[in-house]
């Protein structure tokens, strides 16, 4: 029922032309670099007889109903031909060129006469490849005559089925027009090497971590670009040069596989099964029509198909959005924002181009980049996302395989580990004739933190002192958990007393300070031994052992919290 009323309300034809027009006043072009719409400067006529040159229309003349065009207005042709006519007199010493603005056109023709009276032809469209254009690009591109005496007058043949006809013609200098393709050239090249790089970092995400959420995204990106590569004609421009019989299709079947991919992926890190087996069989349900509708318009080659296809791609983001508004209020992944987030300008942009299919809206900026800008602020954001999610999920499995080097609380590497790492250290000093420091550090408070505050507030204050060794340590160190209370950082040089005792006072001091992490008025007393190593042609076990000793008889209630054992 839908599907026919809407296709009822697309099927109003273009009114009937009452009488001619007249020509409207030549277009006056000279050396100033300006952009000059066609809009009230042309008339247009539909041809039902499809003639393939001007030269009976001209012989016609005004006895031809010719209207003048609007702006914004859509022409629908199908199995008709289109003809604009304008006249214009180029009076500077640049070119001048018509551009067509929309890719994706069956077939565009563009004539004129020479003072000599034959016929200048030039043609581009979806029937002959880009490089055969006479000037390749993503849009159609006419050259217009030379500096001139007199008016010419020019004709534009448009063939175009299944989508009205929306594209404004525009007039450019030479230099305007280079400096338009170059800025767009720059920003499609950044958008599509955007969209490879984060493809492919998300296939090795999900090769490395087995995530398939990842997985997912990547097909998802992969199927968005390939969309647009078609949809804004780069595709026929750089990739599918040749393929004619694949040109005319991709522009209709790749944004429909990105629609079905969009869903998919949106079902995939929403999981609506968890909250509904009826929704996450709708999904399913919806992504199978998609694809099957695709499918149909690529054997009907119909409006009425299309506009299936268009309305399954609008009942497809109408399901993202739900799916996205059901986690948000009733999941409980802290991350569903930043995932909604993500989602929500290719949500919004998208609606442009939907119009544009239903010939709701003309040919603009949204309809055609839409979708393209929504992709570029939404794929970092999603992969970001999903970083996040995947490091919380991956957070159990990392922890349990540290166990087998880290502490189990503190995760600071447990005493074997560091013994093997003080050994190599050694062996290293002792190969290269330099020296590295030992640091034992003990929590000298911790059985009056245990009697006042608890066990638990005990583990508690472990986990910040944890986290004060990381942060005198720096990446070539190492800071381990040797004892209940007792721990050990090696640093391994080249090390000098000076640095020693600098990070030595810097853990005293950062101890002394109040954490948000303990019961207000609980700080950490740390007593601290240090050494320079190698020392007396101790091992790795007979050093920890004399920094352990070191720092066990700092008498509690000492005030010189840092002992030096050898400096």
């Amino acid at each position: 029922m839908l599907l026919s009323l809407l296709a009822c309300a697309m099927a109003a034809q273009n009114p009937p032309a009452t009488g001619a027009q007249p020509a409207p006043p030549p277009v006056v072009l000279g050396d100033e670099h300006v952009t000059i719409p066609l809009d009230r400067h042309a008339r247009y006529w539909f041809d039902d007889a499809r003639h393939p040159t001007p030269d009976q229309l001209e012989t016609a003349g005004d006895s031809i109903p010719w209207q003048l065009r609007d702006a914004g207005r859509g022409y629908r042709i199908d199995g008709k031909a289109l003809w604009f006519q304008f006249d214009a007199i180029n009076r500077g010493s640049q070119r001048w060129y018509l551009q067509l603005g929309a890719s994706g056109i069956d077939r565009a023709q563009f004539f004129w006469r020479r003072p000599s009276g034959e016929w200048v032809s030039q043609e581009a469209g979806d029937t002959r490849p880009v490089s055969e254009w006479p000037l390749p690009g993503r849009l159609p591109t006419f050259e217009l005559a030379r500096r001139t005496d007199k008016p010419v007058r020019y004709w534009v043949r448009i063939e175009h089925e299944r989508v009205d006809f929306a594209a404004p013609l525009v007039l450019y200098d030479q230099s305007t027009l280079v400096e338009s393709r170059e800025a767009e050239q720059f920003l499609l090249g950044g958008y599509f090497s955007l969209a490879a790089l984060i493809a492919i970092v998300s296939f090795a995400n999900a090769l490395a971590y087995r995530d398939r959420n990842f997985a997912v995204y990547a097909i998802y990106v992969v199927a968005l670009a390939a969309g647009q590569l078609a949809y804004l004609g780069v595709g026929a421009q750089h990739v599918w040069d040749k393929w004619l019989q694949w040109n005319e299709i991709s522009t209709f079947v790749l944004p429909g596989l990105s629609a079905a991919a969009a869903l998919w992926f949106t079902q995939t890190v929403t999981e609506p099964q968890r909250f509904s087996r009826v929704l996450d069989v709708a999904v399913w349900a919806v992504i199978a029509a998609l694809l099957s509708s695709v499918a149909a318009d690529v054997i009907l080659v119909s409006r009425l198909s299309l506009l299936l296809q268009i309305s399954l791609t609008t009942l497809a983001l109408v399901i993202v959005a739900i799916l996205i508004a059901v986690v948000w209020t009733q999941g409980d992944d802290p991350h569903v924002r930043l995932i909604a987030l993500g989602f929500l300008p290719v949500l919004v942009l998208a609606v442009f181009p939907i119009l544009r299919g239903f010939n709701m809206i003309p040919v603009s900026p949204l309809t055609r980049y839409g979708v393209s800008i929504g992709a570029a602020l939404e794929m970092p954001i999603l992969f970001y996302a999903l970083s996040l999610r995947g490091s919380r999920r991956r957070e159990a499995t990392v922890r349990a395989a540290a166990l087998t080097r880290n502490d189990a609380l503190t995760g600071l590497a447990h005493t074997r580990t560091f013994l093997q790492r003080l050994d190599d250290a050694l062996q290293r000093c002792a190969t290269v004739k330099h020296a590295c420091g030992l640091m034992a550090v003990k929590i000298a408070n911790h059985d009056s933190i245990i009697a006042e505050y608890g066990r638990d507030t005990a583990e508690r204050s472990l986990v910040v002192a944890a986290s004060l060794l990381r942060n005198v340590a720096t990446d070539v160190d190492i800071a381990a958990r040797v004892g209940d209370h007792v721990f050990a950082v090696l640093l391994e040089g080249p090390a000098t007393p000076g640095d020693l005792t600098s990070r030595a006072q810097q853990l005293v001091a950062s101890g002394l300070r109040p954490s948000d992490a303990l019961p207000s008025g609980v700080v950490l007393k740390f007593h601290v031994a240090a050494a320079m190593l190698p020392d007396r042609q101790l091992d790795a076990d007979g050093s920890l052992r004399w920094l352990m000793d070191g720092v066990n008889s700092i008498r509690p209630d000492s005030r010189k919290l840092i002992r030096p054992l050898n400096f």
